[in-house]
């Protein structure tokens, strides 16, 4: 699968299918995040500018369903999607191990800028919201993310 396939077609499959999960059957924690795996995917074989850019429509489209912390989705996803764009420069990224470690790092770390920009009157203690739930989430991600590379044709496809 080549790298427009991969941005033309799974990308909006992932985010078509969190909606569904999580907006329409109500999911919510038991659904993986799908946005932030999109974002990682799609960041993984564009550049720095397009990744910010879907960071910052997907971090929307998150917020568009948040009262409290309108805003930290947004910020979480677009600097997520800088900095994951910038690993293609950073690390080759030739293995299966690399793609989980990488698809883990990314949810935990969205998590935690989620954690610092958003109010106290929504978010958790830090032990128990990032560490704890952050990292039950990112090891979802990362297991799914993971067997989506492997699906989509090896780390050949995102090359």
């Amino acid at each position: 699968m080549t790298r427009k396939r991969v941005l033309g077609a799974v990308v909006p499959i992932l985010v078509v299918m969190h909606l569904f999960l999580h907006v329409s059957l109500g999911i919510e924690g038991g659904a993986p995040d799908l946005l932030t795996l999109a974002l990682l995917l799609a960041a993984r074989v564009s550049g720095m500018g397009l990744a910010g850019a879907l960071g910052f429509l997907l971090g929307l489209l998150e917020d568009a369903f948040s009262v409290l912390a309108f805003g930290a989705s947004t910020l979480a996803m677009t600097l997520l999607g800088i900095l994951s764009a910038r690993t293609r420069d950073l690390f080759v990224g030739d293995s299966l191990r690399f793609f989980f470690v990488y698809f883990f790092g990314g949810k935990l770390l969205r998590e935690a800028v989620y954690w610092i920009v958003a109010g106290e009157i929504v978010r958790d203690p830090f032990p128990a919201s990032v560490l704890v739930d952050g990292g039950i989430a990112a090891f979802y991600v990362a297991a799914l993310g993971t067997l989506l590379v492997y699906v989509l044709g090896g780390t050949r496809a995102l090359r």
